[in-house]
């Protein structure tokens, strides 16, 4: 066993442990409680660091062969998603300063990452359950309002839920290949064999569980309502970012086929729709944002339709863009100890007035959340449809535009208060 190559490969993850290792010891040495939000970022800050060197130096290496590989197609993604993260723990400051709260946030990321790294079936599944088991905790942690707990029960059901139909579909890919390897999915794709027909339907399914994709998306507003702010945000912006990874570390660069393409294209078209109705009567900031964020990961499996080379670039790109203005969204609401009441989007009435560059982000953030040049939002939506084009589809592609158009509404609602 190298263990260079392995301390190598796996940097960011051992940074993330030697993180959650070093908030838990410091709490115990001392015996009472502490604030782990130093460490938590100085840790999430040198992880994302140490996976954006390993980009930049065009690292590649494989610790656990045909189940663990680093190179720059994962290195770049695990940067994005880590660097996101930093902001997230920023915001979380006022609201937690307990010790659980940032060793829950940590071991999320390192799923998240081994999710990103993931080349077996085996650590993907653990890669995600480790980066949702926490955020079950998370969204009690807070415990600001009377629907958290109810929240976080209802999150676990959707997630045990997917993890099942995740088992599934890959005890039907396995009783097919005979492999656990990911790649079997791929090999999949251009079979019409029954068994991995429906072994690839319920991976996705699965994937579209974890994303909220409608119809898979009834309890999602009702823990992003649940939840704290930073919660809430860590699980718009993180969560979705690993899930959306997950699919790409699954279909790869293979092109998809009929049937698989009605699939890819139909539900989350839906989404795209549904998501951006739903939100213009939203009168709560958060259940708002979680219809956007469904209706956003229609867009984000729309990329799939398209190349590989081009899928990776839209993904990578979109969740770089999407949760950079949610966490700009979140780090400018107004807080408050009532709760409820500063969730209400009555909360953001003359707040250009009170606090004008908080104003100045919203309006930015939900802009770009719409889609409209030249902010990244825009530029995030183009490489998708751009994809889907070329790919052939431009039914597809029209329709997903006409839904996009949809949301234009309820972001400019939130403008105009």
């Amino acid at each position: 066993m190298n263990w260079q190559l392995i301390l190598t490969s796996m940097l960011p993850e051992h940074l993330l442990l030697v993180g959650m290792l070093a908030i838990l010891g410091l709490e115990i040495k001392s015996g009472r409680p502490r604030d782990g939000f130093a460490l938590a970022v100085l840790f999430t800050t040198a992880a994302a660091v140490a996976a954006f060197w390993l980009y930049a130096t065009g690292f590649t290496g494989a610790p656990f062969l045909h189940h663990f590989s680093v190179g720059p197609v994962a290195s770049l993604p695990k940067a994005v998603l880590l660097a996101l993260a930093v902001p997230v723990l920023l915001i979380s400051r006022d609201d937690f300063a307990e010790t659980p709260y940032y060793t829950l946030v940590l071991a999320s990321l390192y799923g998240a990452c081994l999710v990103i790294s993931s080349d077996s079936f085996p650590t993907l599944f653990l890669g995600i359950e480790i980066m949702s088991l926490p955020v079950y905790a998370l969204v009690v942690l807070g415990m600001l309002r009377a629907q958290s707990a109810e929240a976080a029960l209802k999150y676990l059901v959707l997630g045990g839920t997917a993890t099942a139909t995740l088992l599934l579909g890959i005890s039907f890919l396995y009783g097919w290949s005979g492999s656990l390897q990911i790649a079997a999915f791929s090999w999949a794709l251009g079979s019409s064999d029954p068994l991995a027909l429906a072994g690839i339907a319920l991976v996705t399914a699965a994937l579209f569980l974890k994303a909220a994709i409608v119809p898979f998306h009834a309890w999602a507003p009702d823990a992003y309502e649940g939840a704290s702010a930073p919660v809430t945000a860590y699980m718009a912006t993180i969560i979705k970012a690993g899930v959306l990874l997950a699919a790409l570390r699954v279909f790869g660069t293979t092109p998809v086929l009929p049937p698989v393409v009605g699939l890819l294209a139909i539900l989350p078209l839906v989404s795209m729709a549904w998501g951006n109705l739903a939100a213009i009567r939203q009168a709560s900031v958060r259940r708002m944002i979680a219809y956007s964020s469904i209706a956003h990961a229609g867009y984000l499996f729309y990329a799939l339709l398209g190349d590989g080379r081009g899928r990776w670039e839209a993904i990578v790109f979109y969740l770089l863009a999407y949760g950079l203005m949610n966490v700009l969204v979140f780090a400018a609401l107004p807080r408050g100890a009532d709760d409820e009441r500063q969730d209400r989007l009555d909360a953001l009435k003359g707040l250009y007035r009170r606090r004008p560059f908080a104003a100045i982000m919203i309006a930015t953030a939900m802009l770009s959340l719409a889609g409209l040049p030249p902010l990244p939002g825009f530029v995030a939506k183009f490489l998708v449809f751009k994809n889907v084009l070329a790919a052939g589809y431009t039914g597809y592609a029209v329709a997903g535009l006409v839904a996009s158009y949809l949301g234009l509404y309820f972001y400019l609602r939130v403008i105009q208060y």
